[in-house]
């Protein structure tokens, strides 16, 4: 193994820069030569391939987004699109690729594996934290930091005016943004996308709720169950509340990365070419429990990540 790129695909997130440094520093590290790819699996059918020191990647682990930027390619998905990104990284003599992104580019790199022999390692970087095989993805925690900052500051004009705010949050298929967001910043309720809700029974307990003396009430909606839109015009008739909506949307994918993102990208990614000279490919770099584990890429995209319903009782329990 003596030429490993990197390259971040899918949509962007905090920690992905922490990941990128700590793949070509440990390259560095061992004798090997480091490559960054420019605009994903888009620049890897591109040729833009272009070899790092270590100056490239300083400076790095604080900022948010990715510094190799990021797109997503239909191109890719087909055979002649693949058949490009093959030839240019036999052009470059890169040995192993380290890919970081969501379900769609693991997907892609079990494809560049299985179908063509090039040996890659994957790694989570979902905001939605809807990855199979690891308890947190890259940019998971920074995400949450800043739902929270968001609710507690709308908490304060929420309280004066005796309002009901519905924040909608991101969570297409996975709801753990809402759910951990209500939990931690004391939300009344929270729809999403894995259980049935009743609204009627939402809005009654929100009524009670003013009925004892709360001054204001937060709801988050999952933006997979439906648009905070549609459920504000729902409370203000049918429960009469003085309502407002803020839907925080790509405000959650910014932002610099939280001390814990920053140390799972750098974990993560150290891993990651120990794997590739360990000549262990296939797999994705994940944590569980404590502990940085190499997870087959077949597993992680084969079973669907379920949202621990002990969550969903603490945060009815403490509503």
């Amino acid at each position: 193994m003596k030429r490993i790129a990197v390259l971040t695909s899918g949509g962007d997130c905090p920690g992905m820069n922490a990941a990128i440094r700590s793949v070509v520093r440990t390259c560095l590290y061992n004798g090997i030569t480091p490559y960054g790819v420019e605009s994903g699996y888009k620049g890897l059918m591109e040729g833009r391939i272009t070899q790092f020191q270590n100056k490239d990647v300083a400076n790095t682990i604080h900022k948010g987004g990715t510094f190799l930027r990021s797109a997503r390619s239909d191109e890719f998905r087909t055979s002649k699109g693949q058949q490009k990104a093959v030839e240019n990284i036999g052009k470059n003599s890169i040995d192993g690729l380290v890919i970081i992104g969501g379900d769609g580019s693991l997907a892609g790199a079990h494809e560049l594996c299985t179908k063509y022999s090039i040996p890659v390692v994957g790694l989570p970087g979902s905001i939605d934290n809807d990855i199979y095989g690891t308890d947190l993805s890259i940019g998971v925690d920074t995400a949450l930091n800043t739902i929270v900052t968001s609710i507690d500051m709308l908490n304060d004009t929420a309280s004066s005016h005796d309002r009901t705010f519905l924040i909608e949050v991101m969570g297409r298929r996975c709801g753990y943004l809402a759910v951990m967001a209500a939990i931690t910043a004391g939300a009344e309720a929270v729809l999403i996308p894995e259980i049935k809700y009743d609204l009627e029974a939402i809005i009654e307990k929100i009524r009670q709720r003013y009925a004892t003396g709360k001054t204001r009430s937060i709801v988050l909606v999952a933006e997979g169950v439906g648009s905070a839109y549609d459920f504000g015009k729902a409370f203000a008739l049918i429960g009469g509340f003085d309502t407002r909506i803020t839907v925080l949307g790509h405000l959650q994918r910014g932002g610099s990365p939280t001390h814990f993102v920053r140390s799972l990208a750098s974990r993560l990614g150290m891993e990651a070419v120990r794997q590739l000279m360990n000549g262990k490919y296939d797999v994705m770099m994940g944590l569980q429990n404590t502990s940085i584990v190499s997870v087959p890429l077949d597993v992680v995209l084969t079973n669907k990540k379920t949202l621990d319903p002990r969550l969903l009782e603490m945060a009815d329990i403490l509503s």
